[in-house]
């Protein structure tokens, strides 16, 4: 669950990275719209992304040892 949680949040970074530096969401792009329009893939993908950035936050209170497994 953990590697999960990474790579969404990855993609989501570097998602807003490339919003930021080149207008470009790869989100829309890959749900076969504009930027800024939702459709029910997008709403998903945005939604995975949120949920693993808050399961994200736990990281913070394991034990050292508990992350490096």
């Amino acid at each position: 669950m953990d590697r999960l949680a990474l790579i969404l949040v990855i993609v989501g970074g570097l998602n807003w990275g490339l919003i930021g530096l080149f207008g470009f969401d790869l989100v829309a792009f890959i749900s076969g719209i504009r930027f800024g329009e939702l459709n029910a893939l997008s709403r998903i993908i945005y939604s995975l992304v949120g949920l693993a950035g808050i399961y994200s936050i736990s990281l913070f209170f394991r034990e050292r040892n508990q992350i490096e497994k």
